[in-house]
């Protein structure tokens, strides 16, 4: 599709996250096009907006750029189909591609086939055309695409992002993360999704946030980005910067990225942050330095089932790990939360929010759908998440004195 006009763009993100991403979209371009669809979300745009998704949306998992799709029985179809793309426009022979490949009720059988006859038909137009032919890359191709397909319809994408947009460039080469035996990793997106479906935007009249659970510093580190106004793109590389079609669109490029460097601004609202570990900790603090935002944060090693509250109203919002770091110090092992425990911390933590947090509004991601009955506490929401293939909820608990049911 040429990219002087405009096209359905395709935002994929987590599943429960659409709603959240259309509302995303619909505050960062104004007067486009969104369509909330399964699995993501559709924007009717421009170039230029697709540079602006790029630098600004939390949510999205990749910015995708529609090059082909048509009705399609058999491999065979889709070949011929995309042997109709001016391939030589996009890449050259001495250039790298990769094809990821998702089905949703497909009719094919084989999806490694289906994803071999997209790159036999890329690399046999080039060859047609130039005499030579594209290796592929799968680690840092020039050009990533994306073949989706359906019951009866297929479309082919360019992954205008590379890398999926969760990576905001601040971790370290280990993924900015520490050996924690048992520990699920959090996706920048997701903890970008909590605090979306919060309601939380860093603004004053939202009030401070605080993760005493805070492991790697996620939850914390993108809270700080907002409340500085800071794009979450501005620390990475996308692919789109280096494919011939978007060359004449690196100047609005350019003046997007100074545009969001001068919209940073020292934080609106303070953002507190810590673990029972001390080595997490300083973990989340040394994250929180390459991520820029660790003058926004204010990082204690503390028992999540001691520390007080740091303000008279705020908002709690935490991820639970399984492992030694949700065990209170001196209070058991990591064997013993393991083995079937975990109503021991939790009430613990409910019997102390409602202790020391009056006034305030916590909010706990978990794939434990009775967590109400383990706090025994009463639930104000629940928002049905997806962490990769688990299905959780984050549950919203307000916090009054004494007993909350």
């Amino acid at each position: 599709m040429p990219l002087d006009t405009r096209a359905p763009i395709f935002l994929p993100c987590a599943q429960g996250v659409e709603p959240l991403l259309a509302a995303e979209c619909r505050a960062l371009l104004a007067s486009v096009p969104i369509e909330e669809r399964r699995g993501g979300v559709c924007v009717t745009a421009g170039p230029l907006e697709a540079l602006k998704l790029n630098l600004h949306s939390r949510l999205a998992q990749r910015v995708l750029w529609p090059l082909r799709g048509d009705a399609y029985r058999d491999e065979h179809d889709l070949y011929r189909a995309v042997c109709d793309v001016d391939w030589p426009a996009w890449i050259t022979p001495d250039q790298t591609l990769r094809v990821d490949t998702s089905a949703w009720r497909s009719p094919l059988k084989s999806l490694n086939f289906a994803t071999l006859r997209i790159k036999d038909a890329v690399c046999d137009v080039l060859r047609d055309k130039t005499g030579a032919r594209p290796s592929v890359d799968t680690q840092r191709p020039h050009l990533p695409l994306v073949l989706h397909l359906g019951p009866e319809d297929f479309m082919l994408y360019v992954d205008l992002s590379g890398e999926a947009l969760f990576k905001r460039g601040w971790r370290d080469a280990r993924g900015g993360r520490v050996d924690v035996k048992g520990e699920a990793p959090l996706k920048e997106t997701l903890a970008a999704a909590m605090l979306a479906a919060a309601g939380w935007q860093g603004r004053e009249e939202d009030g401070p946030l605080l993760d005493p659970c805070c492991g790697a510093g996620t939850i914390a580190i993108e809270a700080a980005q907002i409340t500085c106004g800071m794009a979450p793109g501005l620390q990475r590389a996308f692919a789109f910067e280096k494919l011939a079609p978007f060359a004449p669109h690196l100047p609005d490029w350019q003046r997007l990225k100074a545009q969001a460097r001068s919209a940073i601004h020292p934080p609106r609202v303070a953002v507190w942050a810590g673990d029972v570990s001390f080595r997490m900790t300083d973990f989340a603090q040394r994250n929180a330095e390459r991520a820029g935002v660790a003058h926004a944060i204010q990082f204690k090693t503390a028992d999540a089932l001691q520390r007080p509250a740091p303000a008279a109203r705020g908002s709690i919002v935490m991820n639970p790990p399984y492992g030694e770091r949700i065990a209170a110090k001196g209070q058991g092992s990591r064997e013993h939360f393991e083995e079937g425990n975990a109503s021991v911390f939790y009430e613990g933590l409910a019997a102390h929010w409602k202790r020391q947090y009056a006034g305030w509004s916590a909010w706990v991601l978990t794939p434990e759908l009775k967590l109400p009955s383990l706090m025994r506490l009463k639930e104000s929401r629940r928002v049905p998440l997806f962490n990769g293939a688990i299905e959780c909820r984050l549950f919203r608990f307000d916090m009054v004195a004494g007993s909350a049911r």
